[in-house]
């Protein structure tokens, strides 16, 4: 295979992770604090193609990892009491059996144990790292901006908001949570408000990605007929050769 079908070949394994990007932006638009992800490139340089004019560079475009926009998403109503969006920098807390996981997404519930979670049952951190239990014999859930939970009078805990000094050690692990692999601690978001009964929309522009779809497609077809186009170039070629000889 020559240089210029090597190209073709790692531009079109670069357009396919391309594309599934772009198609998991699009499924995802109704996703709850889901934040959208683009595909970074770098050049790689390869061996210089020797042809009769001599050595020529070759460079390889291919991907150089994910990077996403950590943008406000727009806020629904939902009136449910225990839907809460954050407006603001920060991620909820919450306890897996994988460990501390971060994430936006506050359509929360109660467990059997009056215990505040996330709809797969994981508990939401308080401000003290503690869990937060509701008495459903107390009355109403109220949320302030803070995050505190109190029922009438009494306040039942109050829920952490976190925020990272740098949002680029976060890794996603599934479930629209977060992980923190790094040494980077938390810290307490003390500018993010939080709004009861609402919740924080994704920041996916639906037509932006879909016009990106079909660039992305566009492309990838002009890859593949300039790859065709040189294959059969080379075996015209060989086929020459062979009458000549």
């Amino acid at each position: 295979m020559d240089n210029a079908l090597y190209v073709g070949l790692s531009r079109q394994m670069v357009l396919k992770r391309q594309m599934d990007i772009v198609a998991n932006n699009i499924a995802n638009a109704d996703t709850n604090g889901f934040k959208v992800e683009s595909l970074m490139t770098k050049e790689t340089p390869g061996p210089p193609a020797f042809t009769l004019e001599g050595p020529r560079p070759i460079k390889f475009v291919t991907s150089d990892g994910v990077t996403r926009d950590f943008g406000q998403g727009s806020l629904r109503r939902t009136d449910a009491p225990l839907d809460v969006a954050i407006d603001g920098q920060g991620f909820f807390k919450v306890t897996t059996k994988a460990g501390d996981r971060y994430t936006r997404d506050g359509h929360l519930r109660l467990d059997d144990a009056g215990k505040l979670t996330t709809q797969n049952g994981d508990p939401v951190a308080g401000d003290g790292g503690g869990e937060i239990a509701v008495d459903p014999l107390k009355g109403e859930v109220h949320i302030a901006p803070d995050g505190t939970v109190s029922q009438g009078a009494e306040q039942v805990g109050k829920i952490g908001v976190y925020e990272f000094a740098s949002l680029g050690v976060l890794e996603k692990t599934g479930d629209n949570l977060y992980k923190n692999p790094s040494n980077q601690q938390p810290t307490p978001a003390t500018n993010a408000k939080l709004h009861q009964g609402m919740l924080e929309g994704s920041n996916v522009n639906s037509i932006l990605e879909i016009t990106r779809m079909i660039e992305v497609s566009r492309a990838y077809e002009q890859t593949t007929q300039m790859m065709t186009s040189e294959a059969d170039l080379s075996r015209n070629s060989v086929a020459r050769l062979g009458r000549a000889n």
